[in-house]
């Protein structure tokens, strides 16, 4: 008889995602196990628990999905989660703290629609917050020189270090962008604008970006008013708007939710994926 996918969901708050369940229920999960207020020393009984119960041979049947608002957190457990397994035992584990990954992704591909990512100048607002570190990541793997702006250049300066220890041959560069002037240096040349700031936070004037004569796309992944582009419309999805391809937040949703249920469902065929940001942007790519 064919077993049953089991998914194990994790969470470091004190409730679980509601729409991190209904997701999985929709990519074909069969039975949810949400669990609350994770830490990093509940982990190993938890994952013991899902990977001595069945024989190597069904184990890709159990997988892991690691959600909650908090993405460091996520990023703990995911590391407890991994050294935890050992030679065969293990189950597939996805990391989508706060849908950090899956935003990301669908943020990215949007661009690559319109611009050839290697070699590119872009420049991501809101670049040291969890989606737009990702965001930055992502860009910096494909070889495009990515500018980091934060209203804090050693913010900045910190993430551009953190994505060049782990991305070989990334161009990074810091820029404060909390001033007209920082925005404007920031601006300069580039092709592609991703904001990924606060909700009801605007990081760039519809003059700033319209002033700009290089931009050919823009994304926005912020909904609430204002957003984080003055001039974009959160429902934009590859519209023209002064002559950049624009994409707002629920756009870019669509795609964002299809690549969730297809990793999920990825998970179910092998026992031992890892499915971090640069996995579920491939993933997303294939779709």
């Amino acid at each position: 008889m064919a077993k049953q996918r089991i998914l194990l969901q994790l969470d470091s708050d004190p409730q679980p995602s509601v729409f991190d369940a209904v997701v999985a229920v929709d990519a074909g999960v069969e039975h949810l196990l949400a669990r609350c207020g994770v830490t990093v020393e509940s982990v190993r009984d938890l994952v013991h628990g899902a990977m001595f119960t069945r024989g190597p041979d069904d184990l890709r049947q159990t997988a892991i999905f690691i959600g909650g608002s908090d993405v460091a957190k996520g990023e703990a457990l995911l590391a407890e989660i991994r050294a935890t397994f050992f030679g065969p035992l293990r189950v597939s584990v996805m990391l989508d703290s706060n849908g950090a990954n899956t935003t990301a992704a669908a943020a990215v591909i949007a661009a690559e629609k319109h611009v050839r990512l290697a070699d590119a100048a872009a420049l991501v607002l809101g670049g040291t917050g969890p989606v737009g570190e990702r965001v930055a990541r992502l860009l910096a793997r494909e070889g495009a020189n990515v500018r980091v702006g934060s209203r804090s250049s050693q913010r900045a300066a910190a993430v551009c270090e953190k994505i060049a220890a782990a991305v070989s041959d990334a161009q990074l560069t810091p820029h404060a962008t909390d001033t007209p002037a920082g925005i404007g240096n920031a601006l300069e040349g580039v092709t592609i604008v991703i904001s990924a700031g606060g909700a009801g936070v605007q990081l760039l004037s519809a003059a700033a970006r319209t002033a700009s004569q290089t931009i050919q796309v823009a994304v926005d992944l912020n909904a609430v008013p204002p957003v984080g582009l003055e001039g974009i419309d959160p429902q934009d999805r590859g519209t023209e708007r002064d002559t950049a391809a624009c994409y707002g937040a629920i756009g870019v949703g669509g795609t964002k939710m299809k690549i969730h249920k297809a990793a999920l469902r990825r998970l179910f065929t092998t026992n031992d994926a890892i499915l971090d940001a640069e996995e579920i942007f491939e993933i997303g790519r294939s779709l």
